[in-house]
């Protein structure tokens, strides 16, 4: 079995855009570089950066609430820290989120964008030293198989964008849902790359919105649900061993060693 990487994303801000990487480079028991840095707070929720602890996405903007974000295009530039924001191919807010002054210009786009949606003042929440601001507790790095997603298209009747599925690494080479199969196996890289697939994605209706339009227009879980009695799409996975990734590069199962 050889699977191949076709694309790898990452998600600076949780519920924004992604931005589509060539390589990237993985550390053992670390999440996906740059992916979900930062969140924004729909109204106080609690959260404590000198003890970060897991909260439910509906604290913060997300997808499944708040659609109208997948019509903005976000880029985040580490060397600067600065996250930029289009909105109809024009420029809408910049703000360099490791500045009070540069957050609060992010807080303010949100507040004239989406006031209706706010349940208090929007906040810009920077993920502390270990921890990111994933859906699951331990949502290290997300796999993708394609070959789902276009089965999934017959059930739906329509196409399906991978990218609904918020991945950071979307695979080729395995039978449509044979990523369920690789719970609890090892992925290795001829990079030495090993990754432990640890358990299924569960979806919500953030995979009903377009990611290009922002309209809901598709009814993904309710259709996993009703084909295959399930709500699942993706698998999880830990970081084993470091080292570099990059699209087109392969993983193979890794075969157990036998007791002797």
């Amino acid at each position: 079995m050889s699977i191949r990487i076709a694309s790898l994303q990452r998600y600076p801000v949780k519920g924004l855009s992604p931005e589509t990487l060539s390589c990237v480079a993985l550390t053992k028991g670390d999440y996906f570089p740059g992916d979900r840095l930062f969140a924004v707070e729909n109204g106080p929720a609690g959260f404590d950066p000198e003890n970060p602890q897991h909260q439910s996405k509906i604290k913060f903007l997300m997808l499944m609430r708040n659609e109208s974000l997948a019509r903005l295009r976000t880029r985040y530039l580490d060397a600067i820290t600065t996250l930029f924001m289009e909105e109809g191919g024009r420029e809408v807010a910049r703000g360099d989120l490791s500045t009070r002054e540069g957050r609060l210009a992010i807080e303010a786009f949100f507040r004239r964008f989406m006031p209706k949606e706010l349940r208090g003042p929007p906040k810009v929440l920077t993920a502390p030293e270990g921890f990111r601001f994933t859906d699951s507790r331990r949502g290290y790095v997300s796999l993708i198989n394609l070959a789902s997603v276009r089965e999934l298209e017959t059930v739906v009747g329509a196409a399906v964008d991978p990218l609904r599925f918020r991945g950071n690494i979307h695979i080729e080479g395995l039978a449509p849902w044979a990523e369920f199969d690789l719970v609890g196996q090892v992925l290795t890289t001829s990079s030495g790359v090993r990754l432990k697939v640890t358990k299924r994605i569960e979806r919500c209706a953030a995979t009903n919105v377009d990611p290009d339009t922002g309209v809901r227009d598709l009814e993904i879980p309710k259709s996993l649900m009703k084909a295959y009695g399930h709500f699942d799409c993706g698998i999880y996975a830990e970081v084993l061993s470091g080292g570099s990734l990059a699209v087109d590069e392969r993983f193979e199962a890794e075969q157990p060693q036998l007791a002797l």
